[in-house]
Formats: C-alpha cells, sequence, structure tokens
C-alpha cells in the first residue's frame, strides 16, 4: 500500500512536470511569434530610414546646386 502511494506522487509529479513543459512550449511559441513581429517591424523602420536618408542626401545636392548658382550670379 505504501508502494501505491509513492507510485501516485510519482504520477502527480510527472503530471505536472508534464503540464509545466506544455505551459512553456506556449510561452516559447508565442515569444517566437513575437520576435518575428519585431524583427518585421525593425526592418520596416531600417527601410524607412534608409528612404529618408537617400531623399535627405538628393536634399542636400539641391541646396548645393543652388547655392553654387548663388554664387555663380554673384560672380
Amino acid at each position: 500500500m505504501e508502494n501505491m502511494t509513492v507510485l501516485d506522487k510519482l504520477s502527480e509529479r510527472i503530471s505536472q512536470m508534464i503540464q509545466e513543459r506544455e505551459t512553456l512550449q506556449n510561452e516559447l511559441e508565442s515569444v517566437r511569434n513575437e520576435l518575428v513581429a519585431l524583427k518585421a517591424n525593425c526592418e520596416l523602420k531600417n527601410q524607412e530610414i534608409d528612404k529618408l536618408s537617400e531623399e535627405n542626401a538628393l536634399k542636400d545636392l539641391e541646396i548645393e546646386d543652388i547655392l553654387n548658382k548663388i554664387e555663380s550670379i554673384l560672380g
């Protein structure tokens, strides 16, 4: 009878461990999904930064061109 109690305790502990493992697997999957979403968001922001940097460089060229025209007019 005492062995049955130990066996019951062991069975209960194994069931708890299985439940904990399933919980951790679900949490891991959630974190993985969040990571994928964050990476995608980061990539979009990097693309936007690149686009704005290019636009800024073009504006700098336009300003330089305007200054050269002004300097040529003023002689």
